[in-house]
Protein backbone atom coordinates (compact mmCIF):
# COMPACT_ATOMS: atom_id res chain seq x y z
CA UNK A 1 0.00 0.00 0.00
CA UNK A 2 1.37 3.19 -0.73
CA UNK A 3 1.72 6.37 1.92
CA UNK A 4 1.60 9.51 1.79
CA UNK A 5 4.78 9.47 3.44
CA UNK A 6 5.93 7.68 -0.46
CA UNK A 7 4.10 9.81 -2.22
CA UNK A 8 5.41 13.68 -0.79
CA UNK A 9 9.42 11.74 -0.09
CA UNK A 10 9.31 11.21 -3.88
CA UNK A 11 7.64 14.94 -4.70
CA UNK A 12 10.48 15.63 -2.38
CA UNK A 13 13.00 13.88 -5.13
CA UNK A 14 11.25 15.56 -7.91
CA UNK A 15 11.60 19.12 -6.51
CA UNK A 16 15.09 18.84 -5.60
CA UNK A 17 16.23 17.25 -9.35
CA UNK A 18 14.42 20.69 -10.63
CA UNK A 19 16.51 22.89 -7.93
CA UNK A 20 19.70 20.95 -8.94
CA UNK A 21 19.18 21.71 -12.74
CA UNK A 22 18.42 25.12 -12.22
CA UNK A 23 21.65 25.66 -9.84
CA UNK A 24 23.80 23.92 -12.78
CA UNK A 25 22.60 25.97 -15.10
CA UNK A 26 23.76 29.26 -13.43
CA UNK A 27 26.63 27.84 -12.21
CA UNK A 28 27.44 27.04 -15.83
CA UNK A 29 26.34 30.64 -17.29
CA UNK A 30 23.76 28.76 -19.22
CA UNK A 31 21.21 31.59 -18.44
CA UNK A 32 18.89 30.85 -20.85
CA UNK A 33 18.61 27.45 -19.93
CA UNK A 34 18.08 28.45 -16.53
CA UNK A 35 15.16 30.57 -16.98
CA UNK A 36 13.03 27.36 -17.67
CA UNK A 37 14.86 25.55 -14.98
CA UNK A 38 14.66 28.26 -12.44
CA UNK A 39 10.52 28.93 -13.42
CA UNK A 40 9.45 25.13 -13.18
CA UNK A 41 11.34 24.73 -9.23
CA UNK A 42 9.80 27.81 -8.11
CA UNK A 43 6.34 26.64 -9.33
CA UNK A 44 6.90 23.17 -8.16
CA UNK A 45 8.36 24.26 -4.92
CA UNK A 46 5.46 26.38 -4.41
CA UNK A 47 2.93 23.61 -5.35
CA UNK A 48 4.39 21.43 -3.15
CA UNK A 49 3.56 23.74 -0.48
CA UNK A 50 0.22 24.12 -1.54
CA UNK A 51 -0.91 20.76 -1.33
CA UNK A 52 0.41 20.13 2.14
CA UNK A 53 -0.63 23.63 3.46
CA UNK A 54 -4.12 22.87 2.12
CA UNK A 55 -4.69 19.56 1.86
CA UNK A 56 -2.44 17.43 4.25
CA UNK A 57 -1.85 19.75 7.43
CA UNK A 58 -5.53 20.37 7.81
CA UNK A 59 -6.42 17.17 7.48
CA UNK A 60 -4.26 16.37 10.49
CA UNK A 61 -5.03 18.84 12.24
CA UNK A 62 -8.53 18.20 12.10
CA UNK A 63 -8.36 14.34 13.00
CA UNK A 64 -5.60 15.66 16.04
CA UNK A 65 -6.59 18.51 17.22
CA UNK A 66 -2.89 19.85 17.06
CA UNK A 67 -2.97 22.99 15.26
CA UNK A 68 -0.05 24.25 17.02
CA UNK A 69 2.53 21.31 16.67
CA UNK A 70 4.73 20.27 13.79
CA UNK A 71 2.07 21.35 11.06
CA UNK A 72 2.59 25.17 12.47
CA UNK A 73 6.72 24.60 12.36
CA UNK A 74 6.26 23.17 8.78
CA UNK A 75 4.25 26.21 7.82
CA UNK A 76 6.82 28.55 8.96
CA UNK A 77 9.88 26.99 7.57
CA UNK A 78 7.69 27.26 4.27
CA UNK A 79 7.57 30.89 4.77
CA UNK A 80 11.13 31.28 5.68
CA UNK A 81 11.97 29.15 2.33
CA UNK A 82 9.31 31.47 0.58
CA UNK A 83 11.39 34.29 1.48
CA UNK A 84 14.32 32.96 0.02
CA UNK A 85 13.07 31.91 -3.32
CA UNK A 86 11.64 35.28 -3.63
CA UNK A 87 15.39 36.79 -3.30
CA UNK A 88 16.64 33.87 -4.98
CA UNK A 89 14.02 34.90 -8.58
CA UNK A 90 15.36 38.60 -7.75
CA UNK A 91 19.01 37.65 -8.09
CA UNK A 92 18.12 35.34 -10.75
CA UNK A 93 16.31 37.86 -13.23
CA UNK A 94 19.88 40.29 -12.19
CA UNK A 95 21.95 37.54 -13.71
CA UNK A 96 24.01 37.75 -10.46
CA UNK A 97 25.61 34.29 -10.62
CA UNK A 98 27.54 34.25 -7.03
CA UNK A 99 24.72 35.57 -5.09
CA UNK A 100 22.38 33.39 -6.63
CA UNK A 101 24.54 30.26 -5.97
CA UNK A 102 25.24 31.38 -2.44
CA UNK A 103 21.23 31.82 -1.61
CA UNK A 104 20.82 28.62 -3.71
CA UNK A 105 23.18 26.79 -1.02
CA UNK A 106 21.40 28.64 1.93
CA UNK A 107 17.59 27.10 0.48
CA UNK A 108 19.37 23.55 -0.20
CA UNK A 109 20.20 23.54 3.37
CA UNK A 110 17.09 24.87 4.61
CA UNK A 111 15.03 22.30 2.11
CA UNK A 112 17.21 19.11 3.06
CA UNK A 113 16.57 20.08 7.02
CA UNK A 114 12.83 20.93 6.33
CA UNK A 115 12.46 17.64 3.98
CA UNK A 116 13.96 15.51 6.52
CA UNK A 117 11.43 16.42 9.90
CA UNK A 118 8.62 16.07 7.45
CA UNK A 119 9.81 12.49 5.81
CA UNK A 120 10.62 11.06 9.17
CA UNK A 121 8.50 12.54 11.35
CA UNK A 122 5.33 14.33 10.33
CA UNK A 123 4.29 12.50 7.61
CA UNK A 124 4.41 8.85 9.23
CA UNK A 125 2.28 11.30 12.00
CA UNK A 126 0.00 11.91 8.89
CA UNK A 127 -0.23 8.56 7.60
CA UNK A 128 -0.99 7.14 11.31
CA UNK A 129 -3.42 9.24 11.95
CA UNK A 130 -5.11 9.97 8.47
CA UNK A 131 -5.38 6.41 7.81
CA UNK A 132 -8.83 5.80 7.12
CA UNK A 133 -8.22 9.63 4.63
CA UNK A 134 -5.50 8.19 3.03
CA UNK A 135 -6.22 6.95 -0.18
CA UNK A 136 -8.79 10.17 -0.85
CA UNK A 137 -5.82 12.60 0.46
CA UNK A 138 -2.95 10.51 -1.89
CA UNK A 139 -5.38 10.17 -4.72
CA UNK A 140 -6.04 13.78 -4.73
CA UNK A 141 -2.47 14.85 -4.31
CA UNK A 142 -0.89 12.21 -6.50
CA UNK A 143 -3.04 13.85 -9.63
CA UNK A 144 -2.51 17.29 -9.00
CA UNK A 145 1.33 16.25 -8.34
CA UNK A 146 1.62 14.51 -11.52
CA UNK A 147 0.10 17.15 -13.46
CA UNK A 148 2.68 18.89 -12.36
CA UNK A 149 5.44 17.03 -13.47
Amino acid sequence: MISIRKVMATDHKRCDELYAKAELCVSNDDWESAQKHVKDFVENILFHFHQEEDVLFPSFEEITGMRHGPTEMMRHEHEQMRALITELEKTFENKNKDRYLGLSETLLIYMQQHNMKEEQMLYPMIDEKCADRAEELINGISCKINNMA
